[in-house]
């Protein structure tokens, strides 16, 4: 494979809620290669049918074992010679990882968990967010490149957030949520966004459904694609798109030569 192709990531917050809003009409328009989405709340026979007219021949799920709660969903053009949802990382079973192998490319669609909670819940999203980059650097070891894309639930610099101060103890911008995508990028990962557009401002792909968040602009950025560095040059472009309505996040993606 030596195509250009786009792959997009949106955190959908409940594709049934997605569905009723007809708000994945664009794919249709836009037709991405390959569709990841997290926070489907629902079960595979739950997804609605008829969401959009484009022909996907690889279709996974991975719903978590709570009902109407987390779970992610890939959508590919392209077969893929080995899929996972990597139990050994979402060991509580909350469908948060749809792993694909695309000859030597790698491709994660993540959900990964908010720690907002309690002490307890961001103790487990720091050993997912552990026990995920261990998992990443043993594939590379094995040749393999990676993409990263999903909901990371981190805004990771000032930059990608509204109001950085007011948030600076808030989980989503912790120092120790921050450091860990320091270190991803430290163990030879770039964040596609900023490797393509620098440091543009107010670019965000989360708001707030409180005060009119949305239309104010206060925001964060906490879904990322992520890839290991020896795909930069493939990499052609990486955008938020931030028009498309129908859930708290917006569409996030990049084009890429594989």
């Amino acid at each position: 494979m030596s195509d250009s192709i786009e792959i997009i990531s949106w955190n959908v917050n409940g594709i049934r809620a997605v569905a009723n809003k007809e708000a994945l009409k664009w794919i249709d328009e836009r037709e991405p290669d390959i569709l990841c989405l997290q926070e489907i709340k629902a079960l595979e026979s739950q997804v609605p049918e008829a969401m959009f007219e484009k022909e996907y021949t690889d279709i996974l799920v991975n719903s978590a074992t709570k009902k109407g709660y987390s779970g992610t969903m890939t959508w590919s053009v392209l077969q893929n010679d080995y899929n996972s949802t990597c139990r050994h990382i979402d060991t509580t079973s909350e469908g948060r990882i749809v792993e694909t192998h695309y000859g030597d490319i790698v491709l994660f669609n993540v959900y990964f968990p908010n720690g907002q909670k309690d002490d307890e819940r961001l103790a487990h999203k720091m050993k997912f967010y552990d026990d995920f980059l261990i998992y990443c650097e043993e594939l590379k070891e094995n040749g393999k490149s990676i993409i990263i894309c999903g909901d990371v639930n981190t805004a990771h610099k000032e930059i990608d957030l509204k109001n950085p101060k007011a948030n600076s103890k808030t989980s989503g911008f912790l120092p120790i949520e921050r450091e860990w995508i320091d270190k991803l990028l430290e163990s030879g990962y770039i964040d596609t966004f900023r490797y393509v557009n620098g440091d543009e401002v107010d670019r965000y792909s989360w708001w707030s459904y409180r005060s009119g968040a949305r239309l104010k602009n206060v925001g964060w950025r906490i879904d990322y694609f992520f890839i290991s560095e020896d795909l930069c040059e493939n990499l052609e472009d990486a955008f938020i798109l931030d028009y498309i309505e129908g859930s708290d996040h917006c569409p996030v993606g990049i084009r890429i030569s594989i």
